[in-house]
């Protein structure tokens, strides 16, 4: 063996070890998943309870009306506040007689009368005293889901489809009232709903 021969094996098997060294996959880096924003898991929310509120029709009961050029228009300035506190409803509107279930409906949608006497479209804006303000997420699945007024009160009487929002997942529900929690509060006391003889429809003892 020459001298160049002698020198190269070791060299070849030390490259050799070197290479196959730098052959080992490298350890793969930590993953984590992203955080959630919760900001935008918020905005998501209130933006699903939007579309609900208008593909529910909500504005149809809830805003009161204004005379524009197609009719009767939402009047969004007062929009969601539920029936005018100011205009005064004292009995049931008069049926034609022998039919017992014709409803009657005031100029602003807001108040409709029937068999059950008259009830009042609530106000859903989040004013604390006189709207939904301090409405949890539980009081408003309950009232939608057992058409109890704050889940727990007096029955929630036509026209309002509790029935049918309350087969809307709990989620939705939830959505719905992030995003009534979004808008402008209206201070606005409606009224509480009157039975067939007139009389106001008192809430349960120990409910609201």
């Amino acid at each position: 063996m020459g001298f160049w021969t002698y020198r190269a094996a070791p060299l070849s098997v030390a490259l050799a070890v070197a290479l196959a060294g730098c052959a080992q996959p490298a350890p793969a880096p930590a993953t984590t998943e992203p955080a959630a924003d919760p900001a935008a898991a918020k905005a998501a929310q209130v933006e699903r309870g939007r579309m609900l509120v208008i593909g529910g029709g909500c504005h149809d009961c809830h805003t009161p009306k204004k005379l524009g050029p197609n009719g009767p228009e939402a009047d969004l300035d007062r929009a969601l506040m539920g029936h005018p506190q100011d205009e005064i409803v004292t009995a049931p509107f008069k049926s034609t007689p022998g039919n017992t279930w014709q409803i009657h409906i005031n100029d602003n949608l807001t108040a409709w009368s029937g068999a059950w006497g008259v009830s009042f479209a609530a106000n859903l804006t989040p004013d604390e005293n006189t709207g939904i303000g301090i409405w949890t997420d539980d009081m408003f699945v309950n009232a939608l889901q057992k058409g109890k007024h704050m889940g727990a009160g007096r029955t929630i009487l036509p026209p309002m489809p509790w029935n049918w929002y309350g087969q809307l997942p709990p989620d939705d529900l939830k959505a719905l009232l992030a995003y009534l929690k979004s808008i402008k509060p209206i201070p606005n006391r409606v009224p509480v709903p009157l039975g067939p003889d007139g009389k106001p429809i008192e809430a349960p003892e120990g409910a609201n």
